[in-house]
């Protein structure tokens, strides 16, 4: 496992209880009008999927987290496989269609 992805796997822990089959991670920030349409999407596909998880870290509480991952702004999102290593990640807001097919990836 590489390095960026146990960073990653270590916030996702952090953030509560990684998904049996995927979690969906989201850093955000307070004040980010796209990080709430993106938690609406990650929660509309989470419920959708058994055994998925959605989590979220607040990147301007973890400033130097965000920093080694490189996470330029908010919303950027994760998606994790079973075993935490990262499958796609994505900066913005996601599309519903995107976020499902990368779960297709994470889960296979």
């Amino acid at each position: 496992m590489a390095q960026d992805d146990r960073t990653v796997l270590e916030a996702a822990r952090a953030a509560g209880r990684l998904g049996e089959r995927a979690t969906l991670l989201q850093f955000s920030s307070a004040f980010c009008q796209p990080c709430r349409a993106a938690r609406r999407v990650l929660a509309q596909v989470a419920d959708m999927v058994p055994g998925v998880a959605q989590l979220e870290v607040d990147a301007e509480s973890r400033p130097a987290l965000a920093a080694q991952l490189g996470i330029e702004g908010t919303p950027t999102v994760f998606v994790l496989d079973s075993r935490g290593r990262t499958v796609r990640r994505a900066q913005g807001v996601p599309r519903k269609a995107d976020v499902i097919a990368a779960l297709g990836e994470a889960v296979a």
